[in-house]
């Protein structure tokens, strides 16, 4: 919960400023693949990047879509909507037209910074409410360049930047299509210090003031590797909460994850915190160390940092082996809630399996939404207070089922069935519905099996995920047939279609796909037919 004294509204394009006037102007604020942007940089590009943004026809509350790759750009227009009252809206860069089309017109998006390489797949996305594109990383025809933008005079801003400012975060969920959170300045100013303070005892300044008189006295700024995507949860909420104390992003644009290159760029840049997405990050990482003992100087390692996907046993003893001085923080949260349990390793900590540290949160029966009683055995689902969202954006359905009042404060309600123990953990057993995590990527069946239902000769189909050491999850289907198939033809029409991350990754024949009397799947069945491969 809020602390005493806790400042009743801080809009971040403030934090911006604040960190940019304080610290040295030549420091790095993020280095992507080598190339650095000072916070000198960094500032007057994102004001500049803001009054460019108003001049051409935005007004605040306006969104800004951010259909970027990893790089200073992205945390540069960023922190530009913030400076403006403009709303940023995160884009999944490995969706297709359709995926696009809907995401832009669900968040009304008058404009798009985009990397020039998805100008095609931005041509055949269909958006009304589209204003605005400004290319980066490349020329696109006829479309202003965010270096020109960049290079224009700053102009005034719009004053009353507030707490309430939000920003949308999109995620697949486990509903269907992508929703957006509106997360507003304030809630994600404190679930972000909630975070490092619970997770790894990192002390938080909680008013600009006493931000300013930490960053006074921090003679050494952290930088991060920041290893997943800024345009999801994991990677934006760890890349801000490392510009807000001064430190340094430090990431690649690569199209895939390369452990060794990024275990280079962390030496190099001597990062004193990794933050990573589970086993499909960790696994890698653990690989090239293995392969190359004693090639790189980790000793200044203190934090390896995981969030959006389980982190095994395994893959955390072999971090140890060749990092024994870092502290291992694996976070359960959320694009609806951040913050909402830890679990700390070291050499000398083993917690049990999927047991996990609560913040400001319950356990709630799933249907009366009453509490659970530590250490009554009883299974129920999450409840997260403290700082949240308002809810979904044009959802009000949605954010009243999400968001509820239980024992006069209000709780997101998580779909992660849990057991309160004892003393006060929580086991966490697992998702209460069908949503497949596969490498960080939410997949919700339904949407696959749709697609291959399209297909010629495709019957019925079941999608759900299979365990896979990499990935935690790969999507796999079963499928019956009327006649029979081209599989190397039916994944490329899904990869039409979707997304690649949502492609099966293996698809078995049945006679039958499995289904209740009244219709609805039996995945428990399907799961079955599959390991039995027939």
């Amino acid at each position: 919960m809020p602390e005493p004294n806790m400042p009743a509204s801080i809009s971040y394009g403030d934090v911006f400023d604040l960190v940019a006037a304080t610290i040295d102007p030549g420091a790095p604020a993020i280095i992507c693949d080598g190339d650095k942007t000072d916070w000198q940089t960094f500032q007057a590009r994102s004001d500049a990047l803001a009054s460019a943004l108003l001049r051409r026809g935005l007004a605040p509350g306006s969104k800004v879509a951010l259909y970027m790759r990893n790089g200073a750009d992205y945390l540069i227009a960023f922190a530009a909507c913030f400076k403006a009252r403009l709303v940023s809206v995160n884009i999944n860069y490995r969706y297709g037209p359709g995926e696009l089309s809907y995401l832009l017109s669900n968040a009304d998006a008058e404009a798009v910074i985009f990397d020039a390489e998805f100008s095609g797949t931005l041509e055949k996305a269909n958006s009304s409410t589209l204003k605005l594109k400004i290319s980066a990383r490349g020329p696109s025809p006829g479309v202003e360049a965010i270096e020109t933008l960049y290079a224009e005079a700053t102009g005034p801003l719009p004053g009353g930047r507030s707490g309430d400012d939000i920003f949308l975060l999109y995620t697949g969920g486990t509903t269907g299509m992508p929703k957006g959170v509106m997360w507003p300045s304030q809630s994600m100013w404190e679930a972000l210090a909630s975070a490092r303070r619970a997770g790894l005892n990192d002390p938080s300044a909680m008013t600009l003031d006493a931000l300013a008189a930490l960053l006074r006295v921090s003679k050494t700024p952290p930088a991060y590797y920041i290893a997943p995507p800024v345009m999801h949860g994991t990677g934006l909420f760890s890349a801000v909460s490392v510009l807000s104390r001064g430190g340094a992003v430090v990431c690649s644009a690569a199209k895939s994850f390369e452990a060794a290159a990024a275990l280079r760029a962390i030496e190099a840049h001597r990062c004193s915190g990794v933050v990573i997405v589970g086993d499909a990050f960790a696994r890698p990482i653990v690989d090239a160390l293995d392969a190359a003992p004693g090639a790189y100087d980790l000793t200044f390692v203190e934090a390896i940092v995981s969030s959006g996907m389980m982190w095994s046993h395994e893959a955390k003893q072999g971090l140890l082996k060749h990092l024994p001085q870092a502290v291992l923080s694996d976070g359960l949260g959320a694009s609806e809630a951040s913050s909402i349990a830890f679990s700390v390793t070291t050499k000398d900590i083993v917690p049990e399996a999927a047991r996990f540290s609560p913040v400001d949160v319950i356990v709630v029966d799933p249907e009366t939404f009453e509490p659970v009683k530590e250490g009554s055995g009883k299974i129920g689902v999450i409840a997260k207070a403290g700082a949240l969202p308002l809810g979904y954006y044009k959802d009000p359905d949605r954010t009243a089922s999400t968001y509820r009042i239980v024992d006069g404060v209000r709780h997101m309600i998580s779909g992660d069935h849990a057991r309160l123990e004892a003393d006060g953990t929580i086991t966490l057993l697992g998702r209460g519905n069908h949503c497949i995590n596969t490498a960080g990527e939410k997949v919700y069946p339904e949407e696959v099996e749709e697609v291959l239902k399209q297909f010629p000769g495709i019957i019925d189909a079941l999608v759900f995920g299979e365990a896979d050491p990499r990935l935690g999850q790969r999507v796999v289907a079963i499928v019956s047939q009327k006649a029979p198939t081209d599989f190397d033809a039916l994944t490329a029409f899904v990869r039409q279609k979707l997304a690649g991350y949502k492609v099966p990754k293996a698809i078995r024949v049945v006679d039958q796909v499995p289904r209740g009397p009244n219709g609805k799947a039996d995945y428990t069945s399907a799961r079955a037919l599959f390991g039995s491969g027939s």
